[in-house]
């Protein structure tokens, strides 16, 4: 009888990876494919032929695949999210009054 030997602790403090996904592109490719599932029943039950709903989920599922590997390879673990944020920051802080530099609270006295 033949055990097999399973790694344990194998890359500690390391992103989860899966095939070269990595992280929240995991997360992704489960709700693309569960989508993908959705939509394949719904053109099936709206009468479309079988063969034209197998071409568009592949194609759609291809393409999916081809962007999400790309993005995985491009930002890495955190970068999406990191990218993402990046756009909520603006570029200028414009201030029209001196008002704000002008006056001292209380907190700002206490050193």
């Amino acid at each position: 009888m033949n055990s097999t030997v399973f790694q344990i602790n194998k890359g500690i403090n390391r992103p989860i990876e899966f095939h070269g996904l990595k992280a929240q592109y995991i997360l992704y490719f489960v709700i693309g494919i569960l989508s993908l599932l959705i939509l394949f029943a719904i053109l099936y039950i709206a009468g479309i032929n079988s063969y034209i709903c197998l071409a568009t989920v592949l194609g759609l599922g291809a393409a999916m695949t081809v962007q999400l590997y790309a993005m995985s390879g491009r930002y890495g673990e955190h970068g999406l999210s990191k990218k993402l944020a990046q756009r909520s920051i603006p570029g200028v802080v414009k201030n029209y009054s001196k008002h704000v530099f002008m006056t001292r609270t209380k907190s700002d006295t206490k050193n």
